[in-house]
């Protein structure tokens, strides 16, 4: 277990004094490691609680360059950051909230040649990515390797997401078999998105890792949840192995 400093102690007593978090859970959340794929509108608010909420060591992954158009939801990074690399502008904010966690940056796009690298070192992985054929990637190169992950999409009003445990639970591919055809379904660019909606998912994904590495509560596994922001209808979908 952590041996906490006053100012530890202080700066996360709101988790301690929780009855299913405490001491022990504080540490373990220390000691995890968590990988986001992903700095745009999903890795954004989870990178900023990851950060907020002591954990460890957390990596960061991709390779675009902040634009314009991505400040109206992506809000780790600021308008004095356009042009700047997503990693390092995401970095810098992540150490402003809480010095004492390492950040590790990957300024490179996530392929099958260097994602089997990159997620060995991690507990959990968080997939913030909003193209197809990198989300199957992800889930294929996780449950391979044995490492749970969150999945999460987002597109207008709507949002989904699912926890994998690999041998444990569904997987994306139980849901989702194969990616649909190429132009079926529009991007975020093309058809929209609400800004907030993006924090509402990608905040949920940072509470599954909370959960998962503090054992806590019940985890999206064997689960779909999907949620309306014009209704505020969220629903819960069981799903099995396939």
């Amino acid at each position: 277990m952590i041996d906490f400093t006053e100012a530890q102690l202080e700066r996360y007593s709101r988790h301690i004094i929780l009855p299913d978090i405490g001491i022990e859970g504080q540490s373990a959340i220390q000691e995890g490691k968590a990988l986001i794929i992903g700095v745009g509108g999903l890795g954004s608010p989870a990178a900023l609680y990851l950060a907020a909420a002591g954990v460890g060591t957390i990596g960061i992954a991709d390779a675009d360059r902040v634009e314009l158009s991505n400040l109206q939801r992506q809000v780790i990074h600021f308008t004095s950051d356009l042009d700047r690399p997503k990693v390092e502008s995401a970095a810098e904010k992540m150490r402003a909230i809480n010095p004492d966690i390492i950040v590790k940056i990957y300024c490179e796009y996530i392929q099958a040649a260097n994602i089997g690298q990159i997620i060995a070192d991690y507990d959990f992985v968080i997939d913030g990515t909003d193209n197809f054929a990198t989300k199957f990637l992800i889930n294929d190169a996780c449950v391979m390797a044995g490492k749970p992950f969150s999945h999460g999409g987002i597109l207008r009003f709507h949002g989904q997401t699912m926890t994998i445990v690999p041998g444990h639970s569904a997987c994306y591919r139980c849901v989702f078999p194969v990616p649909p055809p190429s132009g079926s379904v529009p991007s975020c660019s093309q058809a929209g998105v609400l800004g907030v909606v993006a924090g509402i998912l990608g905040t949920i994904q940072a509470a599954e890792f909370l959960k998962f590495i503090t054992k806590t509560g019940t985890l999206l596994a064997n689960a779909l949840l999907t949620f309306d922001a014009k209704t505020m209808l969220f629903r819960k979908v069981e799903i099995r192995p396939n």
